[in-house]
Parts: structure tokens; sequence; C-alpha cells
């Protein structure tokens, strides 16, 4: 009996300590949480009523703090589902007394549940002294899409088509590149439906205002390049719709996609022809031979336009890009020295065409030197 109330005692004794404080390795002193005063009240200020599959949605935590000064509060998130948080960090505002803190989830599934967060309060001494206090999630009711076979993948508060080019892929295809905006969107899981070939150019990615240059490589039968995006403040599907104009000069940078008007290099043919006309005209009838370069010239002009371009050398190894821009996709390397017909250039890049009567664009500094 004496033995029990021992061990008893001891015990009671080990929890009382372990409700005290010890020492870590640091020499830091960390505090149990069973005799921690609770400072940090939470609630939800701000959840959705339902979310669809593949939206951004925000959800904001109302905090109030009991003691004044203070270095930071943090939150860890535990036992989501369903769920992508897109910042650790809380997008913050602050009022006389509360924080109010939003963090940003992308729904990737048709089941979701929100996150349980933790708090913690963080003094100026950098050790645990209050208590942690803890916030459940709870489970959010998804929408999942029905959408039609031309659904982008696309779910976004707007989505707006800003420029668009269409050039020749090889004899069956053409290829489209189109920049576009969108906002609150996850606009890195764009993708077409029923397209030879795909793929993203180069992205600005902000979930709130986010930017794309895409390609898509279709067949020549098609007079347009249609797709459709969920639009969240119509609740709707909106279709867009790209004209395929053919065009048969480069694509000259990220900016400047749209088709370009010929009708000045028109212009300057026409008059070049138009002065050497009036030129053999009056040799005709002055009988002066001396005005045959006022032939000549116009006609060696007109020609310059007119005449395909010369072939050019490119190096083993390089790499031919399907676009002229930086980090573009790359479909093919030179396992030797290629001579191929030039069809224009850029600033930092030469138009070919490949023996299989496909467009690349390969760098400057991929030509070779005579």
């Amino acid at each position: 009996m004496i033995r029990l109330f021992f061990l008893g005692l001891l015990f009671l004794t080990t929890l009382s300590s372990n409700e005290t404080t010890t020492i870590n390795e640091n020499n830091q002193t960390i505090y149990s949480t069973q005799n921690l005063p609770k400072v940090l009240y939470l609630n939800f200020e701000k959840t959705p009523h339902r979310v669809i599959k593949g939206e951004i949605f925000s959800i904001t935590i109302k905090t109030l703090s009991t003691v004044p000064s203070f270095v930071d509060i943090t939150y860890e998130m535990t036992n989501h589902e369903g769920l992508k948080p897109l910042n650790d960090v809380p997008y913050r505002d602050e009022d006389a007394k509360y924080y109010h803190d939003t963090f940003y989830f992308l729904t990737t599934q048709s089941k979701a549940k929100i996150p349980d967060f933790t708090a913690t309060l963080h003094d100026y001494n950098d050790s645990i002294v209050y208590k942690e206090t803890k916030l459940l999630g709870e489970n959010l009711n998804v929408v999942t899409l029905n959408p039609k076979k031309d659904f982008a993948n696309i779910v976004a508060n707007s989505f707006e088509l800003l420029e668009y080019k269409t050039t020749s892929y090889d004899d069956t295809h053409n290829i489209v590149v189109f920049v576009a905006t969108a906002t609150n969107s996850d606009i890195s899981a764009f993708n077409l439906q029923n397209v030879f070939k795909q793929g993203i150019e180069s992205m600005t990615e902000s979930y709130f205002d986010s930017k794309i240059v895409y390609y898509a490589v279709i067949g020549k039968e098609l007079e347009k390049l249609s797709f459709s995006y969920f639009n969240l403040e119509k609740n709707n599907f909106v279709r867009v719709d790209i004209p395929i104009i053919v065009s048969d000069d480069s694509v000259t940078t990220q900016s400047d996609l749209k088709p370009t008007d010929h009708s000045h290099e028109k212009i300057k043919i026409v008059i070049a022809a138009s002065i050497a006309l009036i030129a053999f005209l009056f040799i005709l009838w002055r009988q002066k031979y001396i005005y045959l370069i006022f032939i000549i010239i116009p006609l060696g002009y007109i020609a310059y336009i007119v005449i395909p371009s010369k072939e050019v050398c490119i190096k083993v190894g390089s790499e031919i890009h399907l676009l002229p821009v930086k980090n573009g996709t790359i479909f093919e390397k030179t396992n030797t020295i290629y001579h191929l017909q030039k069809e224009g250039s850029v600033k930092d890049f030469v138009k070919v065409k490949l023996k299989n009567e496909k467009i690349g664009w390969v760098k400057n500094e991929d030509i070779c030197k005579n």
C-alpha cells in the first residue's frame, strides 16, 4: 500500500513538472501548453457558400489578440482536402482591434475541406509563452462542371483575348498564336481539345491577374479556333472565337501577334514600277540611254522584295524553335549542318523552312559564319 502511495506521488510530481517549464538545448525556456494563457481568438469572417472545381476562392479569418504588443501572428494549415493552398502567409488588413487575414485556395477535387488553422502569437523574445489557438475547418460544397467538348479547362472571373496571329505550319496545318489575360484563374491549366499540337510559350502567373502566350497547331480546313471557359461572374460558359486569317509574315514579338498590313510594300512596288515605266517611255522619246539607270534601280528594288530569300547554313546542335521567343518550344535539334531556305527574320531569330516543309526559327548565333 505504501509502495502504491509513493508511485502515485512520483506520478503527480512528474505531471506537475511537465506543466511548468523546461529548458531546450539552445538554453531557451519552453512553456508547457497546458499552463499557457490563451490570448488569440479566431473565427471565420468570410467563407464561400459553394465553390466550383477549378475555382480560386478566398477565406478570411478575423483574429483578436488580448496582448497589445507582439511581433507577429502566424498560421499553420492542416487536415485540408481537395484544395491547393496558394499562400502560406496571409494577406493582412488591420483595424483598431482585429487582424483580417485572407488565404487563397484552388479547388482541385470534387470533395473538399477547409484546413484547420492553428494560430501562434510570437513575442519579442522569440519564445513560446502563449497558447496556440486552433480553428477547425469545415467541408465545402463543391460543384463539378459538366462542360461541352470545347471547354479549355479555365474557370475565371474573366478571360480576355488580346492579340492573335495565324501562319502556315506545314502543308496540312496552320499555327495559331494568341495572347490572353485572365483574372482569378489558374491560367496554367489552359488546354484545348482536338488540336494537333499545343503549348505555353510564356506565362505571367498571378492568380489575381495572369497572362499567357499560347500556340495551337490546327488543320488548314478550320476557319476559326473556338473554345469556352466558365465565367464565375456570369455563372455560365463563355465562348471565345479566334478567326483564322493566315499571314505570310513573321511573328515579331510576343506582344505583336496580330496580322501585319503589307499595303505599304505593295505601294512601294507600284511606285517603283511606275518610275521604271516612265523612264522607259522617256528613253523612247528622247533616245538617251543614260536614263536606263531609272529603270535598273526600281526593277532591282522590286526584285529584292519579290524574289525568295537565300539559303542559310545552320550549325550542328542548333535548336529549332516553334516561335521566335526566348525559352520557347523546341521541336527539333540539328545533328548535322543544315542548309535551309531563309523565309524571314526578326531581331534575334531567322525564320527557316525545314525539309518537311515545316516552319521554324533559329537564333542568329546558330547561323554559320562565312
